[in-house]
């Protein structure tokens, strides 16, 4: 077997300098990985045979000790990555199981809350019982606004049915407690398509709640032309002997409702981002026309126009969903807006709407300061 050329190069260097450089022991340890095994051993074998036999067995013994070493070590290594894997994996399952026992009691600490003031809170369709909810609130807000969503599962006029009868329920609580304006955010826009037939659906409901002297109604949405029914005022027309139906409705807190105006306002997803970018357009054009200079391009300008062609900003928005999900809401509109929802809520609720004009009423309005 030949020399490598480290092995090769060492031993002409020594053998230039007259064997000075490496003793024979040296020597003999290069030139024993290349020497053939040793013949067996016999009796006239000479004492430097069985010297390089001995050196042979050493180096061999301690090869294979380095080898054994070498194998204990990977042995411990992966036994420690073992046992830290199965230590992150106890870590791992340890602090699951303690969120999902939270989670699960938190869901139903909120599912009793939410039964319980579900049934103290309820309306039984009297606006007198939502009226006196709200009468020792310190403000309410002139304009709300909910976020519902269109569940169809496969069946889109079930989801459409729901979700219109939401909008109703909404409306006549709105109706009862005194908010003037109410904006129903819908992300896709499909109960835009249905104007008249929400209209019909909110009116049914104010009759069921007011009877004949239900408030007027005005149904709209951006960009499209509002409907719009006239109050019923039957109880104006009724006896004024004192003992009919007509002059025992016309009584008390029905006259502050004889005068009162609903109006609703859809919306959706296009009227946020999209309306945005369509105002920023033709602010741009008119620039570039001259027909606009850009320093009257301001925040009041932009504010004007969005509140023109969309809606004005809400002071409450009501989420009726277990998060806080905005789900691509006007942006431009909620900026100073108080934002409110019930954690694990599944479902469109009085005590939800109760709760959140209790919480509009304490909240401080700094603005920034």
């Amino acid at each position: 077997m030949a020399l490598n050329p480290r092995d090769l190069n060492k031993y002409r260097a020594d053998a230039r300098a007259g064997h000075k450089l490496m003793t024979p022991e040296e020597r003999l340890k290069l030139f024993q990985p290349y020497l053939p095994p040793p013949p067996p051993r016999s009796r006239s074998s000479s004492p430097r045979v069985d010297e390089i036999t001995n050196a042979r067995s050493s180096s061999s013994s301690s090869s294979a000790s380095a080898s054994r070493t070498r194998q204990d070590r990977k042995t411990r290594l992966g036994v420690r990555r073992f046992l830290l894997r199965q230590y992150h994996q106890l870590v791992f399952v340890i602090i699951h199981i303690f969120f999902s026992v939270y989670i699960r009691l938190r869901q139903a600490y909120h599912a009793v809350a939410n039964r319980f003031y579900s049934v103290y809170y309820y309306h039984h369709r009297t606006p007198e019982l939502i009226r006196r909810d709200v009468k020792g609130l310190r403000k309410l807000p002139k304009h709300l606004s909910v976020i519902l969503t269109l569940d169809d599962q496969g069946r889109r006029s079930a989801g459409l049915e729901r979700l219109m009868n939401e909008v109703a329920d909404v409306a006549a609580w709105c109706a009862s407690a005194g908010i003037p304006e109410l904006s129903v955010y819908e992300k896709t826009g499909f109960l835009k398509e249905f104007l008249p037939e929400t209209h019909l659906a909110i009116s049914q409901q104010l009759r069921s709640y007011f009877g004949r002297d239900r408030p007027s109604l005005s149904v709209r949405a951006p960009h499209m032309p509002a409907i719009e029914s006239a109050r019923s005022s039957s109880h104006l027309h009724g006896s004024a002997g004192g003992g009919g139906i007509g002059s025992s409705s016309s009584s008390g807190d029905e006259d502050d409702s004889s005068g009162f105006h609903l109006s609703v306002l859809l919306i959706s997803a296009e009227d946020g981002r999209d309306s945005m970018v369509d105002l920023t357009k033709t602010l741009a054009e008119m620039s570039q026309r001259k027909k606009l200079k850009p320093d009257d391009i301001s925040m009041e300008l932009v504010d004007a126009e969005l509140t023109e062609s969309i809606m004005s900003e809400p002071d409450l928005l009501i989420l009726f969903g277990p998060h806080v999900e905005l789900s691509s809401y006007p942006p431009w509109q909620i900026r100073l807006t108080e934002i409110f929802h019930v954690p694990d809520n599944q479902g469109v609720e009085y005590q939800v709407f109760y709760r959140g004009l209790r919480k509009y009423a304490q909240a401080q309005m700094r603005k920034g300061r």
